[in-house]
């Protein structure tokens, strides 16, 4: 089974599948690497030699932050738009979208399934005794 980067990369998918398990690598990133090894993309994980293998897991955990070094970023990144109190930031902190969308009807997923109805304001009369 092949481990790269604390994970462990799916032996019966396609490579170019199979490496986008890994938290920081995508299909483009995946394709690229790939190309500088020269391995096909249509292989297996588990059709690898342990010489590919080892290439493989050498230049992704070398050249690439992945996994909890770039997940640590992120949250680094975050944390100093919050400090500085930049209107990203302030999204941040209230758990709103941050990158532009509408509120009002699309934002659901963030805000939680919550649905506030207004009523027309009128309290409605008490029953006579």
């Amino acid at each position: 089974m092949l481990r790269i980067g604390g994970v462990n990369i799916p032996e019966n998918k396609q490579i170019l599948i199979s490496l986008t398990s890994i938290y920081g690598i995508g299909r483009s990133l995946s394709l690229k690497i790939l190309k500088e090894l020269n391995i096909d993309t249509m292989r297996k994980v588990k059709d690898l030699t342990e010489k590919e293998a080892g290439d493989l897991r050498k230049i992704i955990e070398s050249n690439y932050k992945i996994e909890g070094e770039l997940r640590r970023e992120v949250i680094k990144n975050i944390k100093r738009l919050q400090e500085i109190k930049c209107w990203r930031g302030l999204r941040h902190l209230k758990k709103l979208p941050v990158r532009g969308q509408k509120t009002r009807k699309n934002s659901r997923s963030v805000r939680g399934n919550v649905r506030r109805t207004v009523s027309s304001g009128r309290k409605a009369a008490p029953a006579p005794k």
